[in-house]
This record gives structure tokens, sequence and C-alpha cells, in this order.
């Protein structure tokens, strides 16, 4: 029996795998290969090509490739990945230079999309059972157009369909309401996640109530609809008090807003960050960031130091500033530049974050969205023993081309967190923007 033959035969017995992994997944997560255990995994050399290419880059594209790139090498330490070496995960590794001997008809070799899926395909032609592995959905669809089982790199998604909402809405009796509502106080018998948020309602009252469980003793607490201006800023609805509600809470450090434009998330969060720090609550400065990730076509170079640079990536923000400015005058400041000069706030890029042990203790990170698992655990990580952290996001609004509602790093976040004491969450729906833009969140 040929030593292909011979292979073939061992993979029929054992009904092993084989997954050919694309470049781009490992750019999302550089030690996907161990994602896929007691099977076999195949690195096309085109794949290497790539990373060889992207791993001079500065970004987390660069930073990505150079750890792919050693842990390759690590695993060639161990054997020859032309041959397969074992790994940790009981997969084997390989590393194929295949040059098919025949090209299926109109399929170009001109890009190394194409060379990698060709390695996919040479292989199945063999008798593999061969899974193409790419977060590139165009990708994907050639491979299936010629046959080949194309899949996602399913590790860290969530089914954004079921997100965690952080809050529900009950009916409750009567009594129950009343007790909540005369006490501040009502015992619970259900377990829910910590900092969880429930809106009551009875058939006698027109008003909701709204209450936080706390896990340790068991109740919920209630949370005062009637609640002061935050610099300024009033909610305007039942998602803006929860969100208030968990941004002021010192007890919670890691909060994540998510959703639709308009429902009010940066607005909460800067305000609450601002009130604290101008009320003395907190004694250095507020951090704020989000990632350099533009819509549509990047306009390239721009000039100016860093702050310039920033300005034009953070102008949203400024548009959030201006509006709490314009309610709330404290120290005499009345403009975001004297918020900004006077270091009360600090803009960040978030290509500076990696390698900081950032002390400020109220970090805002907007459009989280646009962030892989891996780069907000970066962040996150980052925080400091009394940070609080904020992420906020619309994960519908991904402008970044291997990430989408399910994958991203916000609402895997979200997932991973749900059940911590320390964190807290809201899915904010309802937009008080105005009616255009509540409508176009909608339609379009």
């Amino acid at each position: 029996m040929s030593r292909k033959s011979a292979a073939t035969a061992q993979k029929s017995r054992t009904g092993a795998k084989t997954f050919v992994i694309d470049t781009n997944v490992l750019i999302h997560r550089p030690d996907a290969i161990l994602s896929f255990k007691d099977n076999e995994v195949v690195v096309p050399m085109w794949v290497l090509e790539e990373l060889d290419r992207l791993k001079t880059f500065s970004d987390e594209r660069g930073r990505n490739a150079r750890q792919a790139i050693r842990f390759l090498d690590d695993a060639g330490r161990h054997g020859n990945l032309a041959d397969g070496v074992r790994i940790e995960n009981g997969s084997v590794l390989k590393v194929v230079s295949t040059q098919p001997d025949k090209i299926p008809n109109d399929f170009l070799q001109d890009k190394s999309d194409n060379k990698i899926i060709l390695a996919a395909w040479q292989i199945q032609q063999d008798g593999g059972q061969v899974f193409f592995v790419s977060k590139d959905i165009n990708a994907r669809v050639k491979a299936t157009a010629l046959g080949i089982k194309a899949v996602d790199y399913e590790k860290q998604k969530v089914d954004i369909t079921k997100l965690y909402a952080g809050f529900t809405a009950v009916d409750v009796r009567t009594e129950s309401y009343d007790e909540l509502a005369a006490t501040g106080v009502l015992e619970w018998p259900d377990e829910l996640p910590p900092n969880h948020y429930l809106l009551l309602r009875d058939k006698e009252h027109e008003d909701e109530l709204i209450g936080r469980y706390e896990r340790d003793n068991g109740v919920i607490r209630y949370v005062d609809h009637k609640m002061q201006s935050v610099a300024g800023i009033r909610p305007l609805n039942d998602e803006q008090l929860i969100a208030l509600d968990l941004l002021l809470n010192p007890a919670v450090q890691l909060v994540t807003l998510v959703g639709k434009a308009g429902t009010g998330k940066t607005l909460l969060a800067i305000a609450a960050g601002l009130n604290q720090t101008m009320e003395d609550i907190l004694d250095k400065r507020v951090l704020v960031s989000r990632p350099v990730v533009p819509m549509g076509k990047d306009i390239g170079y721009l000039p100016g130091a860093k702050d310039e640079k920033l300005s034009h990536w953070m102008r949203p923000l400024f548009d959030n500033l201006e509006l709490i400015t314009s309610v709330y005058h404290k120290q005499n400041i009345k403009q975001p530049e004297q918020i900004l000069s006077n270091n009360i706030i600090e803009l960040e890029a978030l290509s500076y974050i990696r390698g900081r042990s950032l002390p400020s203790p109220f970090i805002i990170i907007d459009e989280a969205q646009n962030l892989s698992p891996h780069e907000v655990k970066t962040i996150v990580s980052r925080a400091g023993t009394d940070a609080k952290v904020v992420l906020t996001g619309d994960p519908f609004q991904i402008d970044s081309p291997y990430l989408d509602a399910n994958s991203n790093g916000l609402t895997y976040l979200v997932e991973a967190f749900k059940g911590q004491p320390i964190f807290g969450h809201i899915l904010m729906t309802r937009s008080e923007r105005s009616v255009l833009a509540d409508i176009a969140a909608e339609l379009l």
C-alpha cells in the first residue's frame, strides 16, 4: 500500500477530519489551531507567506501574525511539520505545500486566497474528509463551489438573537409590588445573575417598578426612577435608568452597554464618568478610547500630532461632550476643550493601550463591537485595581471585515462575564435621538 493510500485508510478507520486553516483565522486568534482537538490541522504554505507579509505590521494583525508564526515554529521543534507533528490537544499539525495536479476550470491561481483553497481541494481529491476554515465569507463561497465543506471559525461566537438582555419584565402580586415600593427591598425566590434587573408590574398600578437583584442576600433592591441628573443628563426611559444605575454603582467594575444607534450608550457613559470625576468621587481622570476602524473607504494619512489625529476619530465623543457641557457647568468649565486641557478626560488610541496598566478609575471603550475577543481581553486585562471599565457598541454596525454580530469581542464579553458579581449589562433598544433616527435604525 502506498504512503498516500495508507494515510487515507488510517483516516477512514479513525474518522479523523482534516481542517485546513485560512490566514484570517490565525489573525483572529493566533492559537486557533488548538481548537481542533484530536483531528488533523493543515496550514498551507501560502498561509505562511501571508503571515510573513503581515508580521511587520504594528497593529493587532501584526502581533497576531507574529504569535501564530511562533506557535508554528515551536511545534516544528518537536518533529517534521511536513509529515505531521502531534500537538498538546491531540491533533496532528501539518504545513503543506500542495500543488494540484489538475486545476478546476475557471479557478485562477493569481491570489493567495485561491491557492489556499486549492490546497484544501487537493487534500480532498486525495481522499481526506476536509473542512476549509475561514472567516472570509467570499473564500468560503469559493470553497463550497469546489465541493469543499467550508465553515466559519466558531470558537468565541455567541448567538446574537439570544444575547443576554440584563433585565426581565415580570408580573407580580400587588402585595409584592407594594412591599418593594414601601421598603425598597423584596425577597426574590428565583436565582438570577448578579446585577440583573427586574421590571415589576401588577394589575393595580400603571407604573413599573425597577429592582436590581442582589445574589448575596437573594433580594430585589428598588431603583429610584426619579434619579437626579448625572452631569446634567437625565434618563429618558427604563433602559437608560438601568444603565446609569450600573455606571454609578462602585461595586460593578465592568459594564457593557449594547444597543442600536441613539439609545444613549456613549452619552450616559461619559456623563457618569465626568460626574464622578468632577464631584471628586474619583481622584483621577476619565480615559476614553475607540477602535480606529473607518466606515467606508479610509481617508488615508491624517496630519498633526497624536491629539490632532485623534480628534477626527473622537468627533462623536466631542459631540457628546458638547451636549453635556451645555447643561452641566462645574468648575467654570463650559467647553469640551477645557475638559481636555484640564486632563479631566484623556483621549487615547487603542493601539497604545497594550502593555499599559491603566490607572484611570473610569475607562470607556466606545464602538467596542469592532474589537475581536482577543482585543477585548487585552483591554480589560489592562485595568487597574480600582478601575471601572465601560464598553459600548452596536453589534449590528460593524466595520471590521472579519467580525460580525456573533463573533465580535463585545457580545463575547457579555456572555463570558454573565453571572460574575462585578459585571453589569443592559441591552438598550429604545432610541431617544429622534424619531428619524429610531425609524432608520429599524428599517435600514
